[in-house]
């Protein structure tokens, strides 16, 4: 798949209510998927999820392991890696985004507590 093939999948598939992502398994090395939320924005190729349960999510700590991932979207599937982030622009960025698709925030009011306290990853898309 080509760039602007990932970019106009990602515009369509983004309305879709979850993603399944695929991590190896930091001890087992056997590939573990989870059904998550997940938000498209800003960067073309790039996901946001939230962990809520933060640095004890298994999924978490697999990809400090090792940050190669896939993901499915409907009948899509895409590798990438995953970042976590930590402060700044793109921190706050996926936090709205989440906040805004799932729980219907927009500018000017609070972020909920699962918003505010999640620890959000970045998934950059490889094409």
């Amino acid at each position: 798949m080509v760039w602007w093939d990932v970019s106009s999948a990602l515009r369509s598939l983004a309305k879709l209510d979850f993603c399944y992502l695929t991590t190896k398994g930091r001890k087992s090395g056997k590939r573990r998927t989870i059904e998550i939320w997940f938000a498209a924005g800003g960067k073309p190729r790039t996901l946001y999820l939230l962990s809520g349960g933060r640095d004890s999510s298994d999924w978490v700590k697999n990809i400090r392991r090792d940050p190669r991932v896939t993901l499915k979207l409907g009948d899509e599937r895409f590798s990438g890696r995953a970042r976590i982030l930590d402060k700044g622009e793109e921190d706050a960025r996926a936090r709205r985004l989440l906040a805004a698709k799932y729980e219907g925030w927009s500018d000017g009011r609070a972020l909920s507590g699962w918003a505010r306290t999640s620890l959000p990853v970045a998934i950059d898309l490889e094409v």
